[in-house]
């Protein structure tokens, strides 16, 4: 964990806090999360959640990883960590969590410092490579193997032959070889490693005098031929490598040195910014209104062909019906309206696909895509807006949300289905109406004579009053 501050535009680090929980080692076969794991990690963040009792859920950002995206009974623990936690805990998907890495890295470096560059981060389950420039990440890829993964895969029972390590370098090498032309493609000059294993990599070759700075691939020879010589994890002497990290080394080594290899690094450099420094800058932007979600749901837009100038209008009548619901419906302008403004950029790109039925055409698009600044939950949300805002609602998708967003979500989609039925006719329209509501009972009235002249739009209401009638809302117009 790490808690900061913003000074004179610049973040202040005022607290870290770690403890290695090595989740990643309390997932069996069957992709579950083992009892053992679950009471570690939920100590852990009763204790972080000691630190962050009095900060705001809006300056707050907690994220799990490969482990919480592969275990079966993630949500279960999730619903318990939260509690322990008292905040809110988001999955994010493994090309999300390279770029924030990216981001962090970035951030970390001189601001001069514009080479393209090859970014590593060896976390428990997952490896992540990113090239990029300058705070731009290029191309992202998240890997299945991890320290504690391959350290349990070949190494499980802590002996250290050639036989066992070369098993392990032709695992990574077969996860590696799609990679490696994709990646040689963009030219990059410097190649910079973040994460514990990697940073506890680079102390132990200039202690033990094998490098003088950063990594390079002859100290990694040394290092490798060190593991073997010792011949089991128990005799493994290495200088400055905790005990807490050392069951879990080999794998991690293995897998740098398997990447050196295949991709050719000669040195590496090591960054003091990762993930969670990565997070702090995008909440930084969230906080400061340069939210990369916007740029993700405008992209996507435009890719799946989007009518630019009904989107404006959708929203434009979206916020109308918002404001006047706000209050008493206890939405939050600042947070709650970018969700409904975002759903109605979004709610036509299954067009691209399909007509019949083209909502859930959508829905699958968001829930399935790679939505740069989005958790997997925030993608459901999207997703179950999108699919919600035309025809029958699917109350099956709406109670799969969890409890703090069902209620925000019923009331969202209502009104994007209103501004839906009203902008149908696809041409600018003047906000002749007024809303009011109680509990959820919604009253829409008209000035005198519009409906006369809108019959269609009179139809679409009668027959929208019996769909959201289903879910326990009241719509009544004149």
């Amino acid at each position: 964990m790490i808690v900061c501050r913003l000074q004179n535009d610049q973040i202040i680090v005022v607290d870290r806090i770690r403890e290695m929980v090595r989740l990643a080692a309390g997932i069996n076969k069957k992709k579950i999360l083992s009892d053992e794991a679950q009471e570690k990690a939920l100590a852990c963040l009763s204790r972080f959640g000691q630190r962050l009792s009095e900060l705001p859920a809006s300056c707050v950002r907690a994220v799990g990883t490969n482990t919480l995206r592969s275990a079966h009974n993630s949500a279960e623990f999730i619903n318990k960590a939260e509690q322990c936690l008292g905040h809110a805990i988001e999955v994010i998907s493994g090309v999300e969590e390279a770029r924030l890495i990216y981001l962090g890295v970035a951030h970390s470096l001189a601001s001069d410092d514009n080479k393209c560059r090859l970014v590593m981060d060896i976390g428990g389950g997952s490896t992540e490579l990113i090239v990029g420039e300058h705070f731009k990440s290029m191309y992202m890829e998240s890997l299945h193997m991890g320290c504690v993964s391959m350290s349990q895969r070949f190494f499980k029972s802590g002996k250290i032959s050639l036989e066992k390590i070369r098993k392990a370098e032709t695992a990574i090498e077969l996860e590696l070889e799609p990679l490696v032309q994709r990646l040689q493609q963009y030219h990059w000059q410097d190649a910079i490693g973040a994460s514990g294993t990697i940073r506890a990599i680079n102390e132990i070759v200039i202690a033990h005098g094998w490098s003088d700075n950063g990594i390079s691939f002859t100290s990694l020879k040394k290092l490798r031929k060190h593991m073997l010589n010792a011949g089991h994890i128990d005799k493994l002497e290495l200088t400055d490598l905790s005990p807490e990290r050392l069951p879990v080394f080999i794998g991690g080594m293995m897998i740098l040195y398997t990447t050196f290899k295949m991709l050719g690094i000669k040195t590496m450099r090591v960054s003091d910014g990762a993930l969670r420094e990565g997070l702090i800058h995008d909440l930084l932007g969230r906080i400061q209104h340069e939210d990369i979600r916007l740029h993700s749901v405008n992209a996507l837009a435009e890719r799946y062909h989007c009518d630019e100038a009904q989107i404006k209008r959708m929203q434009e009548t979206a916020r109308f019906c918002f404001q006047q619901l706000a209050e008493s419906w206890q939405l939050e302008t600042d947070n709650d309206l970018q969700w409904l403004e975002w759903a109605a950029a979004l709610c036509e790109i299954g067009l691209d696909i399909a007509h019949s039925q083209y909502q859930k055409h959508g829905a699958y698009i968001i829930k399935h895509s790679d939505l740069a600044g989005f958790s997997k939950q925030d993608q459901s949300l999207l997703a179950t807006l999108v699919l919600s805002h035309r025809r029958k609602l699917p109350r099956e998708a709406l109670n799969k949300l969890p409890d703090h967003w069902r209620e925000l979500a019923k009331k969202l989609v209502t009104i994007l289905r209103l501004a839906v039925i009203l902008n149908r006719s696809r041409i600018r329209i003047t906000h002749q109406f007024q809303l009011s509501v109680k509990d959820y009972h919604i009253v829409l009235c008209f000035t005198d004579g519009w409906l006369k002249h809108h019959s269609l739009t009179k139809a679409d209401l009668k027959l929208e009053t019996h769909y959201l009638e289903s879910e326990g809302i009241r719509l009544s117009f004149d």
